[in-house]
């Protein structure tokens, strides 16, 4: 028995020697900064001073009587319901198309994936390009239909639909290899099944496929939705939150919030509200989404 305890200690000792570096890792650049940013959320401290005045709910407060704060979720929910259906839909239909037998089926995958890989800083620099008013590819392709320039990144309206349009760009690649996966999970027997009763291919599509597909539907939607309040890097390369406040997202907020303007308390109160935000609508979706989910299954 003395012998059996002392190779259990032994070897949960060898245990926690081999996972040191990555709890400390762990701990320093995740746990740290989590219970940190909850800390000064209660706080007011401008980075520089050397002591916080605890100041309770007064930024949370401060956060809902914003006028700025509601604008930034508003662009931040446009965004969101703007990228996510669009970016499932498109990757699906990428997905489908690299999963029948068509000519340059490799080009297409590499292709549609490539964006993925591409830094985020130099995608939005390419986009830029894109976008220019003057020179422009986008608006070449509009002067040769006839149709004016749009002036995209300085417009109000255009500005987020362009935002929205590069987010799909650059994400639906791993939204396509997962449904792609999905799509390969799916037993053939059911397909040649539904041929032997006559069932054509838009049959085949809405009651084996869609149906079939929902685990991977949900994760993708749940993991887009968290994704996509969480974009910053392509607003700040490619609008920097403008013009006027149009394409400011909660990110990008809390970025001003404590770098530019020095108010850490204030900024880590909007984050942990964006991560409220974020834990409901997970929430939500699960509980909606749960049934078809386990009767897919």
């Amino acid at each position: 028995m003395v012998m059996n305890v002392r190779a259990r200690r032994s070897d949960l000792a060898s245990a926690f020697f081999f996972l040191s570096p990555t709890l400390i890792v762990f701990s320093v650049f995740v746990l740290f900064p989590i219970v940190f940013s909850f800390i000064l959320s209660f706080q007011k401290w401008n980075m520089f001073s050397q002591t916080m005045h605890y100041i309770g709910f007064e930024n949370y407060l401060r956060a809902f009587n914003s006028a700025d704060f509601w604008l930034v979720l508003k662009n931040t929910f446009v965004y969101t319901l703007g990228t996510v259906p669009l970016n499932m839909l498109v990757s699906l239909g990428a997905a489908l198309l690299i999963s029948k037998k068509v000519a340059g089926k490799k080009f297409l995958r590499t292709a549609f994936f490539a964006p993925v890989v591409v830094s985020p800083v130099a995608a939005a620099v390419i986009w830029r390009w894109i976008y220019e008013p003057n020179f422009g590819i986008l608006n070449y392709i509009l002067h040769f239909f006839g149709v004016p320039a749009v002036n995209w990144l300085n417009d109000p309206t255009a500005a987020m639909f362009a935002l929205i349009v590069m987010g799909v760009w650059k994400t639906m690649g791993v939204n396509m290899v997962l449904f792609s996966a999905g799509l390969d999970g799916i037993p053939q027997q059911y397909y040649e099944a539904a041929e032997i009763d006559g069932a054509g291919q838009w049959r085949k599509f809405w009651r084996i496929t869609i149906p079939l597909l929902a685990p991977t539907t949900f994760f993708i939607l749940i993991m887009s939705m968290i994704g996509s309040f969480q974009v910053f890097d392509l607003v700040y390369v490619l609008t920097s939150g403008g013009p006027f406040g149009s394409t400011k997202v909660l990110v990008f907020y809390i970025y001003e919030e404590a770098f530019k303007y020095f108010d850490m308390g204030y900024a880590s109160a909007i984050a942990y509200v964006m991560f409220a935000i974020i834990f409901v609508l997970a929430l939500i979706q699960i509980r909606f989404m749960k049934k078809r989910v386990d009767f897919a299954v």
